[in-house]
């Protein structure tokens, strides 16, 4: 067995709070360096998300940090369909994952909500098989412009 510490990167996006059906994108998340990034959808208070009020995290990519450059990641390059939360009992639970296997540097994630949506939310990258090993255990999300 081979140790995933030093060949394992966490990153956590800044916490989201999500209100109707107002799109909320993540910070981005670098991939350069691993050859794979897994990105978790994590619960705080979902205060509504019952079936007609839920919402769902997708993903979206680009070359540069630019907002406007991202656009939606096309399905053969995610693994995993929609992770989609429809139950108010949703508090402090990773919700599901995405993986990510395009060639695009940049990765964030997009949560959309229906008209009663409210929750708060966040995105965790998990990036793993470095280039060079080891690196730092947590690393940081950057700002879009």
């Amino acid at each position: 067995m081979r140790d995933g510490l030093s060949t394992t990167q966490v990153r956590r996006g800044a916490a989201q709070t999500l209100s109707g059906v107002t799109p909320n994108n993540s910070q981005a998340f670098d991939v350069r360096g691993f050859s794979t990034a897994t990105f978790d959808l994590h619960t705080g208070a979902v205060t509504d998300a019952g079936t007609a009020d839920g919402f769902t995290m997708t993903l979206q990519h680009s070359d540069t940090l630019v907002g406007a450059d991202f656009v939606a990641v096309p399905a053969d390059e995610v693994i995993g369909g929609p992770v989609t939360v429809t139950s108010d009992d949703a508090d402090n639970v990773i919700a599901g994952g995405l993986g990510y296997v395009g060639a695009k540097r940049y990765v964030r994630a997009t949560i959309t909500g229906t008209a009663l949506t409210d929750a708060v939310v966040f995105v965790v990258a998990n990036m793993g098989k470095p280039h060079r090993a080891p690196v730092a255990r947590v690393g940081v999300a950057s700002a879009t412009t």
